[in-house]
């Protein structure tokens, strides 16, 4: 039901219901289209005026819900009306039909008053609902940061070694995930072991991670930057070396058309704590290189 029974609306659809049908066979059809009881309109005496009719009719209608979604219907559909043809022809039509017309404008004023009074309460109830629902996703988006980074922290005591390796492996895939990036775990291919993979934008970057306490040097590049090449064309590849690389790596990773991003701890953070999402910063990186062929780039340079 598109209104609310108030005593109100009852009211000025019992007027507009007795405003609009001059005859009793008129009103008996539209109660009947209306689903009012057959029952019920058999109790219609032949002596018993419309408004006495009508009186008992609505009296009796309220008592029920479902009775009341008759009242609705009715009301609804005497707001609906634009013409009386059952006023028409008649000595005092005239006079007749604008009584009805302003019965059923009041009506249909009411309805109107009522649509709009449910629409903003149903805006102000979702914009309520999509604010808890964003608090909500903050928070859980925080705790998982929080787990995260955490997670990581404890790590760091491990770093340097085999378990810490492959722990930060399974650490930083939970990491991708929980930025939605595509991604693959650590698999390999034609003998030779892959620290897994990444696709963003319709590019796939093989991914080799270093937990290690000393800077990646220029001879893990060489290697990665072998695996990266013999791939296809389209395929980059993410080095993420948690101590930082020597002068020699960079440069050895850096050149015309390089294939490759070097990523360290402080890329990493920046993800987990500024509100950039890993995949915007891999793009960073990503335009940086394109730029000038350089494959690191500074968290602090990031703003340039």
């Amino acid at each position: 039901m598109d209104v609310v029974v108030t005593p109100h609306l009852v009211q000025l659809t019992f007027e507009a219901a007795l405003l609009s049908f001059w005859r009793t066979a008129a009103l008996r059809t539209f109660l009947r289209e209306c689903h009012v009881s057959e029952g019920h309109l058999a109790t219609w005496a032949s002596d018993e005026t419309k408004r006495v009719f009508l009186t008992r009719t609505f009296a009796a209608l309220q008592r029920s819900e479902r009775g009341k979604v008759v009242l609705g219907k009715m009301a609804l559909a005497l707001a609906e009306q634009s013409s009386f043809p059952d006023l028409r022809n008649w000595e005092d039509s005239d006079s007749k039909i604008a009584a009805a017309t302003q019965a059923v404008g009041e009506l249909k004023s009411c309805i109107t008053k009522q649509r709009e009074k449910i629409a903003s309460e149903r805006e102000i109830e979702a914009a309520k609902e999509k604010a808890r629902t964003e608090k909500e996703a903050v928070q859980r988006s925080r705790l998982t940061v929080e787990k995260l980074s955490g997670r990581l922290n404890d790590l760091s005591l491990k770093m340097g070694t085999a378990p810490g390796g492959y722990e930060f492996q399974e650490w930083f895939y939970d990491f991708l995930s929980f930025f939605e990036i595509e991604n693959r775990r650590p698999y390999v291919t034609s003998g030779r072991q892959i620290d897994g993979s990444v696709t963003l934008d319709g590019t796939t970057y093989l991914v080799e991670l270093k937990f290690t306490s000393s800077q990646a040097g220029a001879p893990d590049i060489d290697v990665f930057k072998s695996k990266v090449e013999s791939k296809a064309d389209n395929t980059m590849g993410i080095f993420v070396s948690m101590a930082g690389y020597s002068s020699t790596a960079i440069q050895e990773a850096s050149g015309r058309k390089t294939t490759m991003m070097l990523l360290d701890a402080s890329h990493i953070y920046l993800a987990l704590t500024s509100g950039m999402s890993f995949s915007d910063l891999i793009r960073r990186v990503r335009r940086h290189a394109s730029q000038t062929g350089e494959s690191y780039l500074a968290v602090a340079a990031f703003g340039g």
